[in-house]
């Protein structure tokens, strides 16, 4: 779990056992980051559609821009200021594509939580500095 600026630099990262739903994550993950930046929008995909996170969202000053879950009834569609907002949510993916094809997320060769923890880590580490260096050039 990651929150990443619009350079795509990653912020803060969670890492967590894949047993663990991606919402339960979110709040700890959005006060991480508030305290590292200031921002506006928390973008977000239907998997993030609970009431808590919007409430913890808007208590921190925060626009939540979070995918609607239609629960089984269909698409629920967006605003078209929310939808041209949302867009910009394809960093984060692009983050988590990169992560996995490029920094080794996608084939972890080692056993064990902080193994792994430190695989990924890395990862992070080194696709921070490389998107770094792909800014400054």
């Amino acid at each position: 779990h990651a929150d990443v600026n619009d350079c795509c630099l990653p912020i803060s990262v969670a890492l967590t056992a894949a047993s663990v739903h991606d919402s339960q994550v979110a709040i700890p993950l959005i006060k991480m980051t508030s305290q590292r930046v200031d921002y506006l929008y928390d973008l977000m995909d239907a998997a993030y559609d609970a009431k808590p996170i919007y409430e913890v969202s808007h208590s921190l000053g925060h626009v939540p821009i979070i995918d609607k879950n239609g629960r089984g009834q269909g698409v629920i569609p967006m605003a078209p200021h929310e939808a041209a907002r949302y867009r910009e949510r394809s960093v984060a993916e692009r983050f988590n594509s990169r992560l996995k094809e490029d920094f080794g997320a996608g084939n972890v060769m080692v056993r064990g939580a902080e193994k792994v923890r430190l695989h990924l880590m890395f990862g992070v580490i080194a696709l921070f500095a490389d998107q770094l260096l792909k800014l400054i050039s």
